[in-house]
């Protein structure tokens, strides 16, 4: 039996034991995961550091070396993403709705586990906690399968976990790890029908697609982040600097990040210069459209290729528009789904954005950066789904359930 079977198999018969425990036992193994994992900080740094040294010999990016890189910090956010999950109420057992039928019967639909989640995923090991905390916390059991550039780490990290559930009601066996580094391993999972109920894709454009064409276990489809904000000719000057250096420049290897900045042409004529020169300071490579050249002569050509493209790095298209319609027309066109952004003062133009703009998350006057679950009060986030059934955007607690009818009778036969 292969390691991918092997190990879901194993978290299946663990799911009916994670299925039985009460919110209490699961709460105390997840408290005793987030202290494990700063006592054993010192350690995952240092798997951590093997596969940094690796990235760079293999010419990894800057940009993909940070959501790579662990430190104390980032590992005691990683615990701390746990902790919050503890704290926020378990979604299982909860009644949705009860209704009774004129024979007599009494229905009630209530939230229950999926069953065994598989999150296939790349260089992110925060991601193995984030997953890890919020599968167990609503009774489901996880088979991991990181990207091989995290390897190291994320060994270190689900050794340190298993030991901190060694001695709780929650069986480790819930928690698996692929460590076979091969594309093969990937094509298997997306085939284990009966061993895994549903698979999580989490990372670029390519693994999802391989994922979502070619999975017989269904799928919940988080996407990539072709991210917009569209500059109104309404937009206040200082809140939109603000907001588009924030959603470019605060960590640009993330989803959430803005990869094109479409400007409305009265605000280019006002304010795109000064704007365009904060990016400059932050050493941010501008792709503009033919009209924006003028207002920025250090930018390059940007290629219709470019608009289509997530670049998760210190890269920024930029394209002048006369209308609102254009940028609505734009965003149909390359946006992903995930999160888009309307900077400006006009409330009329603003609904209409917020209401035509087909995306898990839209903002009026915020940056796209808050698309997370964190911060949105989740504690941490399976991914950001961009599909429309089931769940989408920040997927949490609730995201992770399924729901059951309990039907009550008194011996009730159907004519």
């Amino acid at each position: 039996m292969s390691e991918v079977r092997q190990k879901a198999a194993l978290a299946k018969a663990a799911a009916a034991v994670v299925n039985r425990l009460t919110s209490d036992a699961k709460n105390e193994a997840l408290l005793r995961m987030a202290d494990a994992l700063v006592e054993q900080d010192a350690s995952i740094i240092e798997a951590n550091a093997r596969d940094l040294a690796r990235g760079q010999e293999q010419g990894i990016p800057p940009s993909l070396l940070d959501r790579l890189a662990l430190n104390e910090q980032r590992i005691q956010d990683m615990a701390e993403g746990l902790r919050q999950i503890v704290s926020l109420p378990d979604p299982v057992g909860d009644v949705l709705e009860t209704f009774d039928r004129p024979n007599g019967l009494h229905i009630e639909k209530t939230r229950v586990p999926l069953g065994v989640i598989g999150i296939i995923y790349e260089a992110r090991p925060n991601v193995t906690v984030d997953a890890a905390g919020l599968c167990l916390k609503t009774g489901n059991a996880v088979v991991l399968r990181g990207g091989s550039s995290a390897l190291e780490s994320n060994k270190r990290i689900v050794e340190v976990l298993h030991d901190a559930l060694a001695n709780t009601t929650l069986p480790a066996d819930a928690l698996q790890l692929i460590e076979d580094p091969n594309r093969s391993s990937v094509d298997e999972m997306l085939k284990l029908n009966r061993l895994l109920d549903v698979i999580i894709p989490r990372g670029g454009a390519s693994l999802i697609q391989n994922v979502v064409q070619n999975a017989t276990v269904p799928v919940i489809e988080t996407g990539a982040g072709i991210c917009h904000t569209y500059m109104d000719e309404d937009a206040d000057p200082e809140m939109a600097e603000a907001i588009a250096l924030n959603a470019k420049v605060q960590r640009p290897s993330v989803c959430n990040a803005m990869e094109t900045l479409l400007v409305h042409q009265q605000f280019a004529e006002r304010h795109l210069t000064g704007l365009l020169e904060g990016f400059q300071v932050h050493n941010v490579e501008l792709r503009g459209c033919e009209r924006t050249l003028p207002y920025a002569p250090w930018a390059k050509a940007a290629a219709e290729q470019d608009y289509a493209t997530e670049y998760n790095d210190y890269v920024l298209n930029v394209r002048i528009v006369d209308s609102l319609d254009e940028a609505l027309q734009h965003i149909a066109r390359y946006g992903t789904m995930h999160s888009e952004c309307i900077v400006t003062d006009n409330k009329e133009r603003a609904t209409r954005f917020l209401q035509e703009v087909d995306a898990a998350a839209v903002y009026h006057n915020a940056s796209t950066r808050f698309t997370d679950g964190f911060e949105f009060g989740f504690g941490a986030e399976i991914g950001i789904s961009t599909q429309k059934l089931h769940a989408r955007g920040p997927m949490g607690l609730p995201a992770l359930t399924s729901e059951k009818y309990r039907i009550y009778g008194k011996g009730q036969i159907r004519e």
